[in-house]
């Protein structure tokens, strides 16, 4: 019996019952970081919106990781906006002991403000 194309190129079949199956499997990824909040969130928006990026991604091994990068400039983008914005602001700490109602709002908003920017421009976006 002559070898099929997927037996020339080094693949192999498994018998179950009366069928003859590849043994296919996904490449074992070389790092795996772990994937924060923003990658979630990206993985998920990934998922329902861009199918075709996010298959290509887990078939060729490189999910975990791109996730992982995606967290981590997601992470450093949103601490960076939030010291930007207090700065800006004027919301000290002089301000938290006199007044931490105040501060709090103010900086829950300050906080939303960067979410919003890193969603728009990191999360949200391919």
């Amino acid at each position: 019996m002559a070898k099929t194309i997927f037996e020339e190129m080094g693949g192999a079949y498994v018998r179950q019952g009366d069928y003859f199956l590849p043994c296919l499997s996904l490449p074992a990824e070389k790092e795996n970081k772990p994937v924060g909040v923003w990658g979630q969130r990206h993985l998920r928006y990934l998922k329902q919106h861009r199918k075709v990026l996010y298959t290509n991604l887990l078939t060729s091994g490189k999910l975990n990781s791109y996730l992982a990068d995606i967290d981590e400039q997601a992470e450093d983008l949103f601490f960076r906006l939030v010291n930007q914005m207090v700065e800006r602001e004027g919301v000290t700490e002089q301000l938290k002991a006199e007044n931490r109602i105040e501060w709090v709002g103010r900086m829950n908003n300050i906080r939303s403000r960067a979410m919003e920017i890193v969603d728009s421009e990191l999360i949200f976006t391919v």
